[in-house]
């Protein structure tokens, strides 16, 4: 009896610490607390490259060249996922103009290849790796338009700290040890040129494990290159003509005519207005627009009467992105080459008529009716109050397995991106952007910035950034919550790149989602996958206005960190 009433005892003492505990934190899913900071704040998915754009930050630069030293910095530590072979898009919110801006600085296809030579040799789809689907790499040029328009600090003195790291290496994280031992050797069995006179001997003629050291040189004389001759170094130099040559003993198309052709666009953010707050995306080639489409219609739900991650929640998630992806295979792609109906896409009316076809049950869903004719994401507060949301990629991980000799990095392959069907929004012609996955994100309230964040993982993107809107406006959760609860995912589903529904898809949720959802939506039609999904990472900056103080999260799946001054 005396045992009963002590475990009685020792259950109440739980239950009310628990209790205790919820009171304090105000949260059930965040690993940590979130960061604080007046003055600034930095949060990318490496620790490293954090303390390089804090200290940006602290010797009088600002967000824009703190941004751009730390994408230099993941560019060499984390080129599992990025580098400067990629492409980049950015949102900027300017503390001095109190206007949003937006960068596209994503590739385009090469002039000289085009959709006969894939019918020619029979092709049905693009290749994802060799030389053929390697697009311009865009992203030296976003930074160099970053700067231009934004910058306070010599690019010397931006890129210096990568630069640094470069030559005289740096310990690799967990995660990034994991992806580069995992990475390299696939590429090695591909026989593609230069992989390990560039990734194993620089280091002792192997990968680093986690905690070694990592050196890349030949990224760092890349780098010096850049930092004195600016991007036409890059573009217009002796890189150009390496890539050039490199890309057509191959057997590919690119060109040191495409790269010296280059140019990134500036262009002006869209928004949904979301229960108060504006949710911006930039416009299409990429696919934020289809997290405003699954948020104009799921905000015709109230979700005060349901519980996040029940089977309600679930449901009605999915069936509003089922129909935005539709419209995502039928409609985006560059805006220079077909007339993306974006007004009518994003129109309360259209989503509506959308909404009017979600039922009680799992749907298969077409694309609406309309008359028209591995990636990193970071972002950067500063104490001016200007914010840069930032997204930089080389698509699969490293990119299409091309190293071009003894320039330290690789260049990527988001060509694959592109449809082989003729008469398709997306599909292949020269000088073309792909469709693009990576896309950043920014929340703006009573026209006052709120918050900067973005989500990784290619298609789960949009997903992405739709569940940390609600998690935010519609269930309550501080940034740091918003990005540690569990996930979910939806695969299958038409597609930009020709691929056309055959069911309804699958449904893959993280641990934390309970069985009682997953048994409910089972019991709607939705078929729950097996296995991994692809849940992305995040961070993000919010600003509280009333105090002053900028929060930080960098979510507990990824190797990163927010710090602030």
């Amino acid at each position: 009896m005396k045992n009963i009433f002590r475990c009685i005892l020792y259950a109440l003492l739980i239950a009310q610490y628990a209790t205790a505990q919820d009171r304090i934190t105000g949260e059930s899913f965040a690993t940590r607390s979130e960061i604080l900071g007046q003055n600034g704040m930095v949060a990318t998915s490496h620790p490293l490259a954090t303390q390089i754009g804090l200290d940006i930050l602290k010797k009088g630069g600002n967000a824009i060249d703190a941004a751009i030293a730390a994408n230099a910095a993941l560019g060499l530590m984390e080129p599992t996922g990025c580098g400067v072979g990629g492409d980049l898009f950015a949102i900027v919110w300017d503390g001095k103009t109190k206007k949003i801006y937006g960068l596209n600085a994503s590739g385009r296809s090469p002039k000289k290849l085009t959709l006969e030579y894939f019918e020619k040799e029979k092709m049905k789809k693009i290749p994802s790796h060799g030389p053929i689907p390697v697009s311009v790499p865009g992203a030296v040029d976003g930074w160099f338009e970053l700067h231009k328009k934004f910058g306070s600090q010599p690019m010397s003195t931006i890129l210096a700290p990568a630069i640094k790291y470069a030559e005289e290496g740096f310990p690799l994280t967990e995660l990034i040890a994991w992806y580069l031992n995992r990475s390299i050797p696939f590429y090695e069995s591909k026989g593609f040129p230069n992989i390990k006179e560039t990734y194993k001997t620089q280091n002792g003629g192997k990968l680093p494990n986690e905690g070694e050291i990592y050196k890349n040189p030949y990224l760092a004389n890349t780098y010096k290159k850049i930092a004195k001759g600016g991007r036409d170094a890059f573009y217009k130099g002796d890189i150009a003509t390496t890539i050039d040559k490199f890309i057509k003993k191959q057997g590919g198309f690119l060109s040191a005519k495409d790269l010296a052709d280059h140019k990134s666009e500036w262009v002006t953010p869209v928004f949904v207005n979301y229960r108060g707050y504006d949710v911006w995306e930039l416009p299409p080639n990429g696919q934020g627009i289809a997290a405003l489409q699954m948020l104009q219609i799921l905000k015709g739900y109230d979700f005060s009467n349901i519980k996040f991650g029940s089977t309600e929640h679930l449901h009605l998630f999915t069936e509003a992105k089922k129909l935005a992806f539709e419209d995502r295979a039928k409609y985006y792609a560059d805006m220079d080459f077909f007339k993306v109906p974006v007004t009518e896409l994003l129109s309360d009316t259209y989503a509506n008529n959308r909404r009017a076809q979600i039922g009680e049950r799992a749907g298969r869903y077409n694309a609406g009716e309309i008359s028209n004719g591995d990636t990193i994401y970071m972002t950067v507060a500063d104490k001016e109050g200007t914010m840069i949301s930032l997204i930089q990629s080389n698509y699969r991980g490293m990119g299409s397995g091309m190293v071009p000799p003894k320039l330290g990095f690789m260049l990527q392959d988001r060509g694959e991106l592109f449809s082989l069907k003729r008469n398709q929004a997306n599909t292949y012609e020269p000088s073309k952007r792909p469709f693009h996955t990576i896309i950043p994100a920014f929340i703006t309230k009573e026209g006052k910035p709120f918050a900067s964040f973005g989500v990784m993982g290619g298609d789960f993107q949009p997903m992405g950034h739709t569940q940390i809107v609600m998690n935010l406006i519609d269930f309550g959760m501080n940034l740091q919550e918003a990005g540690d609860a569990p996930r979910w995912d939806h695969r299958g589903g038409a597609s930009p790149m020709g691929e056309t529904t055959v069911n309804s898809g699958t449904i893959r949720t993280e641990s934390g989602i309970p069985y009682s959802t997953i048994r409910g939506l089972m019991n709607k039609g939705h078929q729950i996958g097996t296995g991994r999904g692809i849940y992305g990472g995040y961070q993000a900056i919010l600003w509280d206005d009333e105090n002053k103080v900028y929060h930080g999260a960098s979510e507990s799946r990824k190797d990163g960190q927010a710090s602030g001054y």
